[in-house]
């Protein structure tokens, strides 16, 4: 599968904050990638960048075989859907959509006005006088009835109700079936949004920790529970990255190395479940975490 974009290690730094660190990635065509992290991770900073909106400090991006930044033949091919997302303030609903409709050249306007049902939204009120939920649904409008070959949403849903962000994510695989793309999804909601991804991007202190397919990452880690010693043993067969202990039993989340599986643990006189794609991620966040904790600070290094 080719890609729409390419990130080739890059480096994003603001002041003395390094926001992305050496970061090496592709969102591929016709694919929806979940781009995970924790708050500052950097995902928004990627964002930006892929969509010419910042330059890096240092390394190369290419959207659609060319650099993104005040290109307009790229740009018109992209529509990032940016958290709290403004508009100017004599906008209505319907004139943001009718913006919208004259930027993407293939702006679908049936399923706009589908959509505007859909999400119960008054056409005819300001943009600014709408809730939070009501703007996030504003967005996700503009985001699918673009339809353009890059589309990113960045937290699209702020503010909308368990039922709200299920007919997002219902009415974006029926379009999306319809009509392939590159979508990217940047979300805290990881278990929601889990069923739709095809990749996994996981970012954490401005560095990639996970970039595969969503399918190979299904059944690459167990949660096992037993004793301390047995789990230990276990672990060391493969990776441990996150463990908790009591009273002489653990619980460990483990990435097995290739051609493991829940039988190995068994064998090993563990219990264990499957470790879901949220689990996932944050027992390898929490592993960064730990692992920065226990390095060597510059001065420790300077005095030994």
């Amino acid at each position: 599968m080719s890609a729409v974009a390419t990130v080739t290690d890059v480096t994003m730094r603001f002041s003395d904050h390094t926001a992305l660190d050496r970061v090496s990635t592709a969102f591929e065509q016709d694919a929806i990638t979940g781009l995970l992290g924790r708050n500052g991770a950097g995902k928004t900073t990627l964002m930006q960048l892929v969509t010419g909106h910042r330059v890096p400090t240092s390394g190369r991006i290419e959207v659609f075989a060319a650099r993104p930044s005040e290109n307009d033949d790229v740009l018109r091919r992209i529509c990032f859907i940016k958290e709290g997302q403004k508009y100017p303030d004599h906008f209505r609903v319907k004139d943001a959509l009718g913006y919208a409709a004259t930027v993407f050249e293939n702006w679908d306007a049936d399923l706009a006005a589908a959509l505007l049902r859909d999400f119960d939204l008054p056409a005819k009120r300001s943009v600014k006088k709408l809730s939070r939920g009501m703007n996030s649904a504003v967005g996700i409008i503009i985001g699918l009835a673009s339809r353009a070959p890059l589309t990113l949403f960045d937290e699209p849903y702020l503010g909308l109700d368990a039922v709200a962000r299920q007919l997002f994510y219902d009415r974006l695989l029926a379009d999306y079936a319809e009509h392939p793309r590159a979508i990217v999804l940047s979300t805290h909601l990881i278990e929601e949004i889990a069923p739709l991804l095809e990749r996994v991007l996981l970012i954490d202190r401005g560095r990639v920790l996970l970039d595969a397919d969503a399918e190979s990452l299904r059944g690459s880690a167990l949660t096992v529970t037993g004793p301390t010693g047995k789990v230990s043993a276990f672990a060391a067969r493969h990776e441990l990255l996150h463990t908790e202990t009591l009273g002489g039993h653990s619980r460990a989340v483990v990435r097995l190395r290739s051609g493991a599986d829940g039988d190995d643990a068994a064998a090993a006189g563990l219990s264990w479940e499957p470790t879901n794609l949220q689990q996932l991620v944050v027992a390898m966040s929490l592993h960064t975490t730990a692992a920065a904790a226990a390095a060597p600070t510059d001065l420790e290094e300077v005095s030994r």
